[in-house]
């Protein structure tokens, strides 16, 4: 079972009016098995790069654009619920394993809001795509609320 866990940053952003979700770029990228998320220090796609998986095996450095972005209201949960489209990398060599993946925003590039994280999915564990496989991350959600 995945948890996931949104960066402080991007609530700030929010406040700011600087995300915009018509507009703006979101990428997913994959974190290796090592890697531990802090809401407080990982604030920018910088700050995260070192757990990163590198570019080998069916996945790029960078990763993936996320469409397909869907924001609703829910007020039985009492949050604001945003949906994007599923990400998928296509396995090769030895496969893809990841901890957990990362959303940031890709178009914010404004110093001190560098590509700031959304948020980050832990997947409980490490997951596996083997070679010629598919690694997905199925309807990610950020839950605001």
């Amino acid at each position: 079972m995945s948890t996931t866990i949104v960066a402080n940053r991007f609530r700030f952003l929010l406040t700011q009016r600087l995300i915009h979700f018509g507009t703006d770029v979101f990428r997913m990228i994959l974190m290796g098995p090592a890697f531990v998320f802090d809401r407080v220090i990982h604030r920018g796609y910088a700050d995260v790069t070192a757990g990163e998986l590198p570019t080998a095996n069916g996945y790029t450095v960078g990763g993936v654009i996320l469409t397909s972005v869907a924001i609703t209201e829910n007020n039985v949960a009492h949050r604001t619920e945003i949906t994007w489209g599923n990400a998928t990398w296509t396995a090769s060599g030895a496969g893809i394993t990841a901890r957990g993946a990362i959303i940031y925003n890709d178009t914010l590039v404004t110093a001190p809001h560098i590509r700031p994280i959304v948020q980050y999915i832990d997947f409980g564990g490490n997951q596996t795509a083997g070679a010629g496989g598919t690694f997905t991350v199925a309807s990610p959600a950020t839950f605001i609320g």
